[in-house]
């Protein structure tokens, strides 16, 4: 396989499942809404996040908002972009990482282009204690970069191994 057909079928699979999953949420549910699934676990909640990860900025003029993750959207996906195109053909590890990593940035991307926010459902907690809630993309995101800091542990125990 190619590192061009991982980056499209794992990319482009985590972006239609984010974007099919997050217009369903927007369709079925009313903002705040909550359906417990697993009591006193996890529901699905419907919210909308302006800010970055847990609401960073989301106090911010949405003027600023519209600069700020512009700007570091351009750059992480030129970075994330420049990596794909640096990983050799071989490792198809790391390509499939990017590639999850690409695939959320690019689903999170698409919301705030639309609607100047992120649509967020995915929500764990314990009794009140809430993790704040996420959504596909940001799961694609977290188990990419998990994998590329497995891979980087990884190599650097064989490397010291030689």
């Amino acid at each position: 396989m190619t590192k061009l057909f991982i980056l499209a079928i794992v990319g482009g699979s985590v972006l239609v499942l984010d974007q099919i999953s997050k217009a369903y949420i927007d369709h079925a549910f009313s903002l705040h809404e909550s359906l417990p699934i697993i009591p006193d676990l996890f529901s699905i909640t419907y919210v909308r996040n302006k800010g970055a990860a847990f609401g960073l900025f989301a106090g911010r003029s949405s003027l600023f908002r519209a600069f700020f993750f512009s700007g570091v959207s351009l750059l992480a996906f030129s970075f994330l972009a420049l990596m794909v195109y640096q990983v050799p053909k071989d490792d198809k590890w790391q390509t499939t990482a990017l590639s999850l990593l690409l695939g959320g940035a690019i689903g999170n991307i698409v919301d705030r282009v639309r609607m100047s926010e992120v649509i967020d459902f995915l929500d764990f907690y314990i009794g009140a204690y809430h993790w704040p809630a996420f959504n596909v993309a940001d799961s694609a995101i977290t188990i990419g970069v998990t994998l590329l800091m497995l891979h980087l542990y990884l190599d650097k125990k064989n490397a010291a191994h030689q």
